[in-house]
């Protein structure tokens, strides 16, 4: 029998959410995100790349303002105002010590108590390969949350007006999974249905029969099902990784 999801802990006031893409919160996490608005919680974006490389008929430059723009509108859309956008290459995020520097300064910066992600797994759930982008995004996220901590790495933070940070206490990964906790969304899934809605010029890009197409349907139907093992509430689900 499947294990129910246990509540997410709530006990914590700071969140930096760190992705790859734009759009890569808007098919769940940003849900979670507006519960967390909602309750006076501050939540920070930080955004790996532009997307620049994700709509084949557009050029990259043109691409990369459109769905940076996109990303500004669905995060206000569930109470985020501050987003940066770290400039690696999309489709082409390399883990290393540049990605781990630009991590480790957002989260100094915003001196967040828990990190957010999405799957960063060699597979989706659907058993389908995840791309190298997510994969190096998370594990990079993971050691720059050590990083962030300890002044002797990435001095020219200090240098550039960031003091180190370790009050990060977990990594909390949307859709692992392991996930062994979830966020009741009854509340949170109307703005985040918005949120993935602000993404308009990117899933008009996409074939007609992907259900990501239908914003209200595909995050209704994926957050039913998750809630299904949750007191039959809409729900997002989340692995906890301590830091």
């Amino acid at each position: 029998m499947t294990k129910p999801y246990e509540p997410m802990p709530q006990d914590w006031q700071r969140a930096l959410c760190i992705v790859a893409h734009p759009d890569d919160l808007e098919y769940g996490p940003a849900c979670a995100v507006a519960e967390w608005t909602a309750r006076g919680k501050f939540v920070a974006y930080a955004v790996a790349s532009r997307g620049e490389a994700g709509i084949a008929t557009m050029p990259p430059e043109a691409t990369g303002e459109l769905r940076s723009e996109e990303q500004l509108r669905a995060a206000a859309a569930v109470g985020v105002r501050d987003v940066d956008f770290l400039g690696h290459p999309d489709g082409t995020i390399e883990y290393g010590l540049p990605l781990r520097r630009d991590i480790a300064r957002s989260i100094r910066k915003y001196r967040p108590d828990i990190l957010v992600t999405i799957n960063f797994y060699d597979r989706w759930r659907s058993g389908d390969w995840n791309t190298a982008d997510h994969r190096n995004v998370g594990v990079a996220a993971l050691d720059a949350a050590g990083d962030a901590g300890n002044p002797w790495v990435f001095p020219e933070l200090v240098e550039e007006g960031f003091a180190p940070w370790s009050g990060v206490r977990c990594l909390a990964v949307g859709g692992s999974p392991d996930s062994a906790y979830a966020v009741d969304c009854t509340e949170g899934l109307a703005a985040g249905i918005k949120a993935l809605e602000a993404h308009a010029g990117y899933l008009a890009s996409l074939p007609p029969d992907n259900p990501m197409s239908d914003a209200a349907g595909y995050l209704t139907t994926k957050l039913t099902a998750f809630g299904e093992r949750f007191h039959s509430v809409p729900a997002m689900p989340f692995e906890l990784i301590g830091v």
